[in-house]
């Protein structure tokens, strides 16, 4: 009863999380990116990826990264917002990026076999969806062994006044798409995914970069 009741309030989570940013694709570019552009723009840039080699992008969105990746590198973007992957598409259409791939999907349950990408970048999205510990499995799981994982987002604070403060507002934030009170440690404690750097990215560097790789 109890993992039905769990499962059924993620699944809640899961559609309110679709209808936020299903309302926010038409502002998001104008409304968040001077504020989480520089992070995206860098969690591209530490991926080690060259042409031919397969990427794939959690919480691709309104597709602000597509530009960014090497050329000649493949990009499947996938997202759970089908407004955000509209937009997506009419970017990459734009920029004529013929090896981007765009899917509505749930990173909780992603449809690829194992080991299926290089590389795994997921900018903004563990703040976001309402199991994360899910989706960080799934990442593991279709990367292959000694790829690279980058993560960008916002962590709780390591002083008390402010993790107080965020576990303060983060219920009015999770209104407007996320949370910020989630320890690093989702991310860092995930099995099969170790470490290799931790960096401070965006305004006053309150969002942290982590590069990971995958064991095999």
């Amino acid at each position: 009863m109890a993992r039905s009741s769990t499962a059924d309030r993620a699944a809640l989570e899961t559609r309110r999380v679709e209808r936020v940013y299903s309302v926010l694709a038409r502002v998001y570019d104008t409304g968040f990116d001077w504020a989480l552009g520089p992070g995206r723009r860098r969690a591209v840039e530490r991926l080690p990826a060259g042409p031919g080699d397969r990427v794939l992008e959690v919480g691709v969105g309104t597709g602000l990264s597509l530009p960014h990746y090497p050329e000649g590198s493949r990009v499947t973007g996938i997202d759970i917002s089908e407004p955000m992957l509209d937009q997506a598409r009419e970017r990459a259409d734009l920029l004529g990026l013929d090896l981007v791939d765009l899917r509505l999907m749930d990173a909780r349950s992603l449809a690829f076999p194992e080991a299926s990408f290089d590389h795994v970048v997921a900018p903004y999205v563990i703040s976001v969806v309402p199991e994360p510990e899910k989706v960080l499995a799934e990442i593991r799981r279709v990367c292959k062994p000694g790829g690279t994982v980058v993560v960008v987002n916002h962590f709780h604070g390591d002083s008390h006044l402010r993790r107080a403060f965020e576990r303060l507002f983060s219920p009015a934030t999770q209104w407007i798409g996320f949370r910020l009170d989630l320890p690093v440690e989702v991310v860092t404690a995930t099995p099969g995914l170790t470490v290799l750097d931790d960096e401070r990215v965006n305004l006053l560097g309150l969002w942290r970069l982590l590069v990971m790789r995958r064991e095999g």
